[in-house]
């Protein structure tokens, strides 16, 4: 495998990607990067009213993915990523705007400022897409307690998981992995987790 192996993890809210990415980073010894959640001042008051917050929170996001992607560029080691850059415009922020939660003009400032940053950008060499419907994505979300996720609409999160589909199916310049996980439990299926660590080497190969 490359030794500096730089592979982002993609998915809805609630798919499992933070544990994903843990579980992953300790089986190949790699940099483990987060979304930043827990100390986003925006999320809350996002939730509670998507209009007003969109472009604040998509701007946070973009601002906090922009710099740890360029760390991850940088260090001599192989590192994997909570969510990477390109879903925050491709699925979160088109997403907001599309369903009129975002204006056009703060659409089109938040587009141009994304294809801007991210032309200084290293790719990713491997994006894992951990996909689930979105009744599995309620469930999980339900289950994890997290006080600000328990007002989100399921049209909000059934329209994240359409764009999911359409953006991964246009992706053509950086590989992608495809893993269903509505009957994947990441802690007990332990002969399928080492099927899937198999099949990153072989693609980081």
């Amino acid at each position: 495998m490359k030794p500096n192996a730089f592979v982002g993890i993609a998915g809805n809210i609630g798919v499992g990607k933070t544990t994903f990415t843990e579980k992953i980073a300790e089986r190949f010894g790699w940099e483990a990067y987060y979304e930043s959640v827990v100390d986003n001042p925006y999320l809350s008051d996002f939730y509670h009213d998507m209009h007003r917050w969109s472009f604040n929170l998509q701007i946070y996001f973009l601002h906090h993915r922009f710099e740890t992607h360029i760390h991850m560029s940088k260090i001599p080691t192989g590192s994997i990523q909570d969510r990477t850059i390109y879903e925050d415009v491709e699925i979160f922020a088109r997403n907001l705007h599309e369903m009129r939660f975002m204006s056009q003009r703060d659409w089109d400032t938040y587009d141009n400022l994304f294809r801007n940053m991210t032309s200084f950008l290293r790719k990713p060499d491997l994006i894992i897409y951990l996909k689930a419907t979105t009744d599995t994505l309620l469930s999980r979300i339900k289950n994890r307690s997290r006080d600000y996720e328990q007002t989100i609409d399921p049209e909000y999160l059934h329209s994240l998981n359409i764009s999911y589909d359409k953006w991964v199916k246009r992706i053509d310049d950086i590989p992608v992995y495809v893993i269903p996980t509505d009957r994947f439990n990441i802690f007990t299926d332990k002969e399928k987790f080492e099927d899937i660590c198999t099949e990153i080497q072989n693609r980081l190969s």
